[in-house]
């Protein structure tokens, strides 16, 4: 197996053995490595260049498509206002990277990606909180004999 056969492996293997709060956490770094790229496409004038037109709207599409998946997971009844908070902030995000895709807003692109960095940091904690740990994990931690 080559190197790019081992990685696609083992990234489905994170995805398909990883929490739910840790596929969330894969979601939004997802659409920060995207929005990072986007960001890195423009130049010191911050222009982007012709040539890196149809590249900048692929990776903010991609973002997006993240951003719709994050939206479509939550649950809204059990979510409560949480739920409908994240809701109207994905709706934003989309609203926001529309006009970037368009217009090439920075400043724009900035805050999107500034606040996905935010909100994915909460899930890492989330993740990593007993609270989110499989029950074998958690009777462990609390000394539970199974």
């Amino acid at each position: 197996m080559g190197y790019p056969n081992a990685y696609t492996a083992y990234q489905r293997n994170n995805v398909n053995t990883a929490s739910q709060g840790r596929l969330v956490v894969l979601l939004y770094e997802g659409a920060i490595k995207n929005l990072n790229s986007a960001m890195n496409l423009f130049d010191a004038e911050d222009k982007i260049k012709t040539a890196n037109i149809e590249q900048f709207g692929i990776f903010i599409q991609k973002a997006q498509s993240i951003v719709t998946e994050l939206q479509v997971s939550l649950d809204m009844e059990k979510g409560g206002d949480i739920a409908r908070n994240l809701m109207s902030l994905y709706v934003y995000f989309n609203e926001e990277l529309m006009d970037v895709s368009i217009n090439h807003n920075k400043t724009k692109l900035q805050f999107v990606l500034k606040m996905l960095n935010e909100l994915a940091e909460s899930w890492r904690v989330i993740a990593n909180s007993t609270a989110n740990a499989p029950a074998a994990k958690v009777a462990n931690a609390l000394n539970i004999v199974g």
